[in-house]
């Protein structure tokens, strides 16, 4: 499983709790477990949990799609993760699936139960909607993050007008209804949406990627910022849809947890003050 690319979910205190419900809900682990930062491990994927205080709220931009094989499996899910929660589409049977929900649980993060075949190894697939201004660019989206990220690949495609019952009015014929995408070798499903949502893409949750090196950093970086995307602090930045990512160099971890806190706090402090993340500046730091 390629777990250099993961997402990240921003909370205002309550990660640890979040983590241990979902490693309840899916059987999985806790990796790493700091006041500021939970990671976990569900199906062997990687999740980071970010206690990053009040300012961001997770919404349904983004969502997780969970593929079941069984409707056994997808009640199991359903039921735990509505402990809290409110559901959005009723656990029913649909069109596209025998036995399907869509649900947003206590820690407002929106899930999909979905009964079907995997399209990839993964069992959890952020699932991406793009809605008010960038209604109609999830095929944009999708080539732009295929032509950043090796060993891509754009899969299944459904818009709205291929369906013999027709599509909602709202949606225009050629607007994505539903697509599989991967970026270095990591899943996506991504829709195009025009329902006036009161929310839209923003850091509550965001895409962790982990570089080996300067070139990859400043590759992803550049590639990701321009055209309308924008540098934030500390290796955060909005790509043109207004999609966050985190820009991590392998190395910054390395030197935060080694052997020497003092060292690693001082590391800490560098990074604070940088937009894109230099290494050769963090290894400055961890020397001075």
């Amino acid at each position: 499983m390629n777990n250099t690319i993961f997402p990240c979910l921003w909370y205002d205190g309550d990660a640890k709790e979040s983590a241990e419900f979902y490693c309840r809900i899916f059987n999985g682990k806790i990796t790493a477990d700091t006041p500021m930062v939970m990671n976990i491990e569900l199906f062997g994927q990687k999740m980071m949990m970010l206690n990053g205080g009040p300012h961001f709220k997770k919404n349904a931009s983004v969502s997780f799609m969970v593929i079941c094989e069984t409707e056994d499996e997808v009640q199991k899910y359903w039921d735990g993760l509505l402990e809290g929660g409110i559901a959005l589409m009723p656990l029913d049977s649909y069109s596209w699936s025998k036995k399907y929900g869509w649900l947003k649980d206590k820690y407002d993060v929106t899930w999909q139960i979905f009964l079907g075949e995997k399209q990839s190894e993964q069992k959890i697939i952020p699932t991406l909607m793009f809605i008010h201004e960038n209604n109609g660019k999830a095929m944009e989206a999708m080539e732009l993050y295929t032509k950043v990220f090796p060993n891509s690949k754009i899969g299944d495609i459904l818009r709205y007008g291929d369906g013999s019952e027709g599509h909602p009015a709202p949606e225009p014929a050629e607007n994505i209804q539903h697509a599989h995408f991967e970026i270095d070798g990591y899943s996506f499903f991504c829709m195009d949406n025009s329902y006036d949502h009161q929310f839209d893409f923003n850091e509550g949750i965001s895409m962790v990627v982990m570089t080996d090196n300067q070139e990859q950093t400043d590759h992803y970086w550049n590639a990701l910022t321009v055209d309308g995307g924008r540098e934030s602090m500390c290796g955060w930045l909005k790509d043109k849809f207004g999609l966050s990512w985190q820009i991590v160099p392998k190395r910054l971890l390395e030197l935060m947890n080694g052997s020497d806190p003092v060292k690693g706090q001082q590391v800490f402090q560098a990074m604070m003050g940088m937009h894109k993340i230099v290494i050769q500046d963090l290894e400055d730091a961890y020397n001075s």
